[in-house]
């Protein structure tokens, strides 16, 4: 996993260097944020959506990139190689958008934990940091984790969490075909396991734990806001006086947490066009399927 992380990262530095194959082209009419937040993207997975995730990364900008880990999927990769070019273009395009000036910060994961002995370090202008902390435009200091440090299951029970894993490959699998016939008939994704996860109790309670332990950790070390992702739900509310934001995935959601120029925060969902729906709906690479849990 190191070899592949120094390896993918080992792009050349020119700035007028030509586009790369496959990459797509920058749109001039792009919008532009202070900052976004992505994370779980989980490239190296059939269930990565690496083309949605370009197009966003083309009709969208900004001073500041946060990749909020699970940005490759070591505990896939281990398994099963899979590492199509719709993957390689999105480290392309990252690290093209890092030459031409956007500060990328990039804090590791549980499924992308090797990246963890490279803390400290700076790749292809890409900063690898153990957590950040960012002030956006109005002063607030937000805590940037992944957040797997709050799972106890990762934490202290790593089999269990394999196991989970696996369960997670089967219900995506699922979804896969699911959403397969409803792009065919012109119906929009829609995510089973998701919906799986609002509807049992245990999960919910999880979730809530969780998000409460993140919001408590985050006032007690003074901070007004904290950032995570890992638990695959798009999130902004306030609690117990701290500002929780989980920026989801792109994996189900296709979420991402965005700061405007005034230091405004908002939660948006990608919608890729229906056409392209349609015509990648066979394709396992354009849709939500393979194992990636949190």
């Amino acid at each position: 996993m190191r070899k592949l992380f120094e390896t993918i990262t080992d792009f050349p530095g020119n700035d007028n260097a030509p586009e790369l194959p496959g990459e797509v082209q920058p749109d001039p009419a792009a919008r532009k944020y202070r900052s976004i937040f992505i994370s779980d993207i989980h490239l190296g997975t059939p269930g990565c959506q690496a083309d949605a995730l370009l197009e966003f990364l083309r009709d969208n900008d900004s001073e500041y990139l946060y990749l909020v880990g699970d940005i490759i999927d070591g505990w896939q990769l281990r398994r099963r190689w899979y590492w199509p070019q719709a993957h390689n273009d999105v480290v392309q395009k990252l690290l093209r958008r890092a030459r031409k000036g956007c500060k990328i910060i990039y804090v590791p994961g549980n499924h992308d934990e090797f990246a963890r002995h490279f803390v400290g370090h700076q790749f292809g202008g890409i900063d690898v940091q153990e957590e950040a902390v960012h002030v956006t435009a109005d002063g607030r200091r937000l805590w940037v984790i992944h957040g797997d440090y709050f799972d106890a299951v990762v934490q202290h029970a790593r089999w269990l969490a394999y196991v989970g894993d696996h369960l997670y490959d089967l219900t995506l699998r699922m979804n896969r075909h699911l959403n397969s016939l409803r792009a065919r008939l012109g119906l929009p994704y829609w995510s089973l396991s998701a919906y799986l996860k609002d509807r049992v109790k245990k999960v919910v309670s999880y979730v809530n734990s969780f998000e409460e332990a993140v919001a408590a950790e985050a006032r007690r070390r003074g901070h007004q806001g904290v950032l995570c992702g890992h638990i695959h739900r798009a999130e902004m509310r306030m609690i117990d006086g701290v500002l929780y934001c989980n920026d989801g995935d792109w994996v189900e959601s296709r979420t991402a947490l965005v700061e405007h120029a005034d230091g405004h925060l908002e939660m948006v969902a990608w919608q890729p066009d229906r056409e392209a729906l349609l015509q990648n709906a066979p394709a396992p690479a354009g849709q939500a399927v393979g194992a990636i849990a949190p």
